[in-house]
C-alpha cells in the first residue's frame, strides 16, 4: 500500500471501512478522502467490493513477506517464533493496523469467490505460524500448535485495545512477555 494512487485508495479505504463500515462507506466518500472524482476510482478497481478484497490481499501479502524476511535472520525455531510475534505486533500497531483490523471486521462482506481467494493467502500466512510452533513444540507449553496459534492470535489482536506505544513497555518488551507465557516451565 505504497504512495501510489492505488496505494492511497487502499489506505483510505482501510480507514473508512474500519471507522464507518464497508457497507456504509460510499464510493463518493472514498474518492473524496483520496481527493479524486468518484469515477477515477474505477480506473484502478472495477467495484467497491474489489477495493475491499484488494485491501485484504495486500495486507496479507505484505505481512506474510515481512514475516518470511524476519524469519530468515532467525537461527532457531524460538527466534523464528519471536520474529513472527514482533511482525504481527508491528502489523497490528503500525501502518497496516486498519487493514489488519478490516480482515476480521469486514470478512463477511466478501463474496464467496473473494473469500476463497483471500483464504488461500491467509492459510499461507497461518502455515508459517503453525510450522514454527510445531518446530518449537518441545520448548513451548503443551498445547497443540493450531490451538496455541489461536491463543497467540487472541493475545496479539487484543493488544490493539490496550497497548500504549508511548507507555513503559515497547513492542519488543511485549513480545518478550508473550514469549515468557509460551515457554514450557521446568515442571511441565
Amino acid at each position: 500500500m505504497g504512495d501510489t494512487p492505488k496505494g492511497r485508495i487502499l489506505r483510505a479505504a482501510s480507514h473508512l471501512f474500519v471507522t464507518g463500515g464497508y457497507g456504509s462507506t460510499s464510493v463518493r466518500e472514498l474518492a473524496a478522502a483520496v481527493g479524486i472524482q468518484s469515477g477515477s476510482l474505477f480506473h484502478h478497481f472495477v467495484t467497491k467490493h474489489d477495493i475491499l478484497e484488494s485491501v485484504m490481499v495486500e495486507v496479507i501479502e505484505l505481512n506474510t513477506e515481512r514475516m518470511r524476511d524476519a524469519m530468515v535472520d532467525s537461527a532457531t525455531p524460538l527466534e523464528r517464533l519471536r520474529a513472527l510475534i514482533i511482525c504481527e505486533l508491528n502489523s497490528i500497531h503500525g501502518e497496516t493496523s486498519e487493514a489488519m483490523s478490516l480482515l476480521t471486521r469486514e470478512w463477511r462482506s466478501l463474496d464467496p469467490e473473494a473469500r476463497a481467494r483471500v483464504l488461500v493467502l491467509r492459510d499461507r500466512y497461518e502455515q508459517l505460524w503453525l510450522d514454527t510452533l510445531a518446530a518449537s513444540a518441545d520448548q513451548l507449553v503443551a498445547i497443540a500448535p493450531p490451538m496455541l496459534r489461536k491463543l497467540i492470535m487472541g493475545m496479539l489482536t487484543q493488544s490493539a485495545y490496550w497497548f500504549d506505544r508511548d507507555g513503559a513497555m515497547d513492542l519488543d518488551g511485549l513480545a518478550d512477555t508473550i514469549m515468557s507465557l509460551l515457554m514450557r516451565k521446568e515442571s511441565d
